[in-house]
């Protein structure tokens, strides 16, 4: 049969720039999906002095990310069903503009922390609707794909802690339009995502690179398939606890690793940079690990030599913080590329994209709801220990289970054969 003229015109119309639009609204939206929390870290003890916290309260700070994921992340599947993932991920940059402008000027912790969290929800839809948008329109480059935006994301991670505290002495040395000034990203990130606020469903025939129904069902069918019983998948559960326990590290690196590093003797504006260093690693290791994990049948090996890289680090950060800073910012730098790997775990351990954001939203969710105690924790030990001793041993220990359950989620089966409909 011959194509409809209007297809064909379609199908170029979305091959050329929409594609390339779709591609720059991923890679924008990535860059701003950690900032609003490494430049919190960068200033944290700025932050806890001006706002009176105590080293307890500061730990709940840095334990609010893996709270908002988890509580909002939850809601991104439905959400994307009933508007389409373009607007929830434009509507997320929008939050977190809006966010990241209110929180510095809000007035006390509570309202510090409620404007945090409204950053963090935009933050949180986005970071679930990442996987599945690649896994929808690009499904025979998920690798690359999540490649490409992990090293987005990693790249304003580190920029966001390089960049914070000069940033913040070029404007007067007060931390509040030094945090501020990070809204300006988001803001240009909405633009990308308008065009698709209505595009609430891509035909499957103008899709760049759509499924072909191979399978003979229609679309119809595979729509009216029930969602699975993803907490049947064995599978499922592992990546959802290897997910907690790699954020429970990112997200005490975030947090504390600046602080560590000044604790020990080191400038404020050189632990900002060795935080850099740790967050900087994932931009080219983000878009390599997806790749080469995506042609493994087993990503098993990649999870043990990350687990040893953070162990190494963590021993050196207590035996040595100064001496060997920046060698050990290196090592937790590739430990901390567990992340684009679970990304890239959650998209090869479903066959649909369905599956993939019934997979999305329990492995992040969860995971992020078993992260939320390390942060804090981190902090409470701190204050009632006066030292970064205990903190570490903690962190060292949770490496140990990260890579049994990381070796498990790695294995070569699918969420589908596991969890049944």
């Amino acid at each position: 049969m011959s194509e409809v003229p209007g297809e064909a015109s379609a199908t170029r119309a979305w091959t050329t720039w929409t594609t390339r639009l779709l591609i720059l609204g991923i890679v924008l939206a990535a860059v701003n999906l950690r900032p609003a929390i490494t430049s919190l870290g960068a200033l944290l003890e700025e932050v806890r002095d001006g706002l009176g916290m105590s080293g307890s309260i500061a730990g709940l700070l840095t334990s609010v990310p893996p709270l908002c994921f988890a509580v909002f992340g939850v809601t991104a599947p439905r959400l994307a069903r009933r508007f389409g993932p373009g607007a929830v991920v434009c509507a997320g940059m929008v939050a977190i503009t809006a966010g990241l402008l209110i929180r510095p000027y809000a007035g006390g912790t509570g309202g510090f922390l409620a404007a945090t969290a409204l950053a963090l929800m935009g933050i949180a839809v986005s970071n679930v609707l990442m996987p599945v948008i690649v896994k929808r329109y690009f499904p025979d480059r998920v690798g690359s794909m999540t490649g490409l935006y992990s090293m987005a994301l990693a790249f304003g991670t580190s920029v966001a802690a390089a960049a914070t505290v000069p940033l913040t002495d070029a404007l007067g040395g007060h931390w509040q339009p030094g945090l501020a000034v990070w809204a300006v990203l988001p803001a240009l990130a909405v633009l990308p995502w308008i065009p698709f606020v209505r595009n609430r469903k891509a035909p499957a025939s103008t899709a760049p690179y759509a499924p072909r129904p191979e399978d003979g069902r229609s679309a119809e069918k595979r729509a009216e398939q029930p969602p699975l019983r993803i907490t049947r998948s064995r599978t499922a559960w592992a990546l959802a606890v290897f997910f907690g326990l790699q954020a429970t590290a990112a997200y005490i690196t975030m947090g504390w690793m600046a602080q560590i590093f000044r604790d020990s003797g080191v400038s404020a504006g050189t632990a900002g940079l060795l935080l850099a260093v740790i967050m900087v690693m994932g931009v080219p290791l983000a878009f390599v690990i997806p790749r080469v994990a995506s042609r493994l049948p087993h990503q098993g090996p990649i999870v043990v030599v990350l687990g040893v890289c953070g162990l190494a680090g963590y021993a050196g950060l207590y035996f040595a913080p100064v001496g060997g800073a920046w060698a050990w910012a290196l090592l937790l730098g590739v430990s901390n590329c567990a992340f684009p790997l679970a990304l890239t775990m959650v998209g090869m351990r479903a066959r649909t994209g369905a599956g993939v954001a019934q997979l999305s939203a329990f492995a992040q969710s969860t995971g992020y709801l078993i992260s939320i105690p390390g942060p804090l924790l981190v902090g409470v030990l701190y204050q009632h220990s006066g030292g970064w001793g205990l903190p570490i041993a903690l962190m060292s220990a949770l490496m140990v289970p990260q890579i049994v359950v990381g070796v498990l989620a790695g294995r070569d089966r699918t969420v589908e054969d596991e969890a049944g409909r």
